[in-house]
């Protein structure tokens, strides 16, 4: 699916301003309200938005360290299986199949580095680990962002 000038502006409003709500929103983009909705629950139901939920800090509730493992995984033992496992670990917070020669790779928050070795304790003991290899951050430059995407695409159309 493609989205059209219309879309990021309303995607960039809402980014900005989730709790802008639908009649606020079709007033500050000069569009109407039917408009607004229609197209927020179409970029919602196409996969475009996948929540509305808050964007937590982690150093905000407790977990300033944050780390990057890759994992090898045994032959046989399924990205899925291991994935799932590691989904039952609250630190881990993303889980990505990767190509070259590690399988698999986290992101991980912890409370302390002392308490990031725990973390990486329980990611290690995973059935199907053989092996991993972390990383520590030292400071985020750029955070997580999309925006700049849904302003490229608007441009390729």
């Amino acid at each position: 699916m493609s989205v059209d000038k219309l879309d990021a502006r309303i995607l960039r409003l809402f980014a900005a301003e989730p709790r802008v709500g639908v009649l606020e929103a079709s007033r500050r983009l000069g569009v109407a309200r039917g408009t607004v909705q229609a197209r927020l629950d179409r970029l919602q139901r196409d996969g475009v938005v996948r929540g509305w939920g808050p964007d937590i800090d982690t150093t905000a509730i407790g977990y300033p360290v944050t780390a990057f493992a890759t994992l090898q995984i045994e032959q046989g033992s399924g990205h899925t299986t291991v994935a799932e496992a590691l989904a039952r670990i609250p630190e881990v917070l993303e889980v990505h199949t990767i190509t070259g020669a590690e399988d698999l790779w986290c992101r991980i928050v912890a409370r302390s580095n002392a308490d990031l070795q725990r973390v990486i304790d329980q990611v290690v003991i995973v059935r199907g680990i053989q092996r991993a290899s972390t990383v520590i951050a030292l400071a985020e430059q750029i955070p997580h962002r999309v925006l700049p995407l849904v302003d490229a695409a608007t441009r390729e159309h």
